[in-house]
């Protein structure tokens, strides 16, 4: 959840100044998974020169227009984790969510305001009227059809793939789809400070802190052509991001170290650089608005960071559709989890403890940090660990997961234990065996 530093040095300077003062918005909508966390950027010779860093971070702060965060700073990198001939670096703040929990509070807030969310639901084409669009699903709902005034086409990666059978225009816009993919090893370096690191190739590589035990590193930038099904992690990844790490880092990283990989599909617009890592991280709302047709919205390319406000500026384009449409309101709306007083998630786990001091502290901060406010809906009227039913190990009882299935749309155990959590992690195979089995035998309970 950042503004994209590297993204300055490409001129992009609308794209980052609203990506910084949504990471704010979002610091206040939902505190209990969008954190702040301090960068720290080793200076490195041959790369980036120290007035250069010190230029953009500055640009940085004064674009942010910060109102928590702290300002960026020159630091001594002794006892930083880093090999001593990394001496001296520069930190600034930006922020990490748990992109799964904040794509689950995005669906809630959209069902309390009346969606109707559909997962395991596949579009299949839909036919344009003059006033109507009639599309066809599959999935749980195959073959049905459902009406719409309005069809906004935010597939991502299969963004074009949804206009061709939605009879509508060839795009205008096109995607390169750019795969980014990451590892998860074991914790290299104390601290809660993670690491901006320069490449060789000019890239940077991202090293966090993860799920306490873990050390994250990321990302890549491989272009995949049309298929972003075939997406995952591939050797030549694994190795670039060990090399990129054990230049800086104290602790060396190998490719056995890797405990866990995911690769995600950035659907950028295609706007004719060269490189993958050069292309624009912005967003593109193409709007085909034809006089005797019903129109289509399509989304291309964008940031997670600035998702709210693609979103508001999406409606904008729709305004005329929709003429009672009400002001946009969501910039001072908490989302689910989210309305703690004062943004104050400590104050919060403290007064859960009191209201349950059967259970362990571990596991009621756990479950504010899923579920911020709206832990006590999680627990009901359980008050002591026996209540919650089976333990599954990493703080996963019976009682969450049904709570995931209930309220949250999780049918797999992988909706469980890499979506909802992250317990995969954390859990044996057999552990790991009892929740796929826990949620096999689900409707027998019910």
């Amino acid at each position: 959840m950042h503004g994209g530093l590297r993204y300055l040095e490409h001129g992009e300077i609308r794209l980052v100044t609203e990506a910084l003062r949504e990471r704010e918005v979002l610091l206040r909508a939902a505190p209990h998974i969008v954190h702040a966390m301090r960068f720290v950027l080793p200076q490195a010779a041959g790369q980036r020169p120290a007035w250069m860093i010190r230029i953009g971070l500055l640009a940085y702060d004064w674009l942010a227009r910060r109102q928590t965060l702290p300002a960026s700073g020159k630091v001594a990198l002794e006892g930083f984790g880093l090999k001593s001939r990394y001496s001296v670096g520069f930190t600034y703040s930006d922020c990490r969510v748990d992109d799964a929990r904040l794509v689950i509070a995005n669906a809630k807030a959209a069902e309390v305001a009346g969606a109707r969310i559909m997962p395991g639901t596949r579009f299949i084409g839909a036919e344009r009227g003059r006033d109507h669009w009639r599309v066809r699903l599959s999935g749980d709902h195959s073959g049905d059809y459902i009406t719409a005034r309005v069809l906004v086409n935010a597939a991502g990666p299969w963004v074009e793939r949804v206009l061709a059978p939605a009879a509508a225009q060839p795009p205008r816009t096109r995607v390169r789809l750019v795969q980014g993919s990451h590892i998860v090893v074991p914790r290299r370096y104390d601290g809660d400070h993670a690491f901006i690191l320069q490449n060789e190739d000019r890239r940077v590589t991202f090293v966090y802190p993860y799920e306490g035990a873990f050390t994250l590193i990321g990302t890549t930038d491989v272009e995949i052509g049309d298929s972003p099904e075939n997406a995952g992690v591939q050797p030549q990844e694994i190795e670039y991001l060990c090399r990129a790490a054990n230049r800086y880092l104290e602790a060396q990283v190998q490719p056995a170290d890797v405990i866990w990989s995911y690769s995600g599909v950035r659907a950028l617009v295609d706007d004719g650089s060269a490189a993958a890592p050069n292309v624009t991280r912005d967003y593109l709302l193409d709007l085909d608005a034809r006089p005797d047709r019903a129109p289509i919205l399509s989304v291309f390319g964008g940031k997670i960071t600035t998702y709210r406000k693609l979103a508001e500026r999406a409606l904008e384009k729709l305004a005329p559709s929709f003429p009672n449409l009400p002001p946009a309101w969501t910039e001072s709306a908490s989302l689910p989890g989210g309305n703690f007083v004062d943004g104050d998630v400590a104050v919060y786990i403290a007064q859960i403890r009191a209201r349950y001091p059967a259970i362990p502290a571990g596991l009621l901060s756990a479950l504010v940090g899923r579920h911020g406010t709206l832990t006590p809906a999680v627990l009901g009227e359980t008050h002591t660990v026996d209540e919650l039913g089976e333990h599954f190990g990493a703080d996963l009882y019976a009682r969450e997961v049904d709570y995931f299935r209930h309220h949250e749309w999780a049918r797999h155990a992988e909706d469980v234990l890499w979506r909802r959590t992250k317990a995969g992690l954390h859990l044996s195979s057999a552990e790991q065996a009892q929740v796929r089995t826990y949620l096999e035998h689900a409707g027998e309970r019910v």
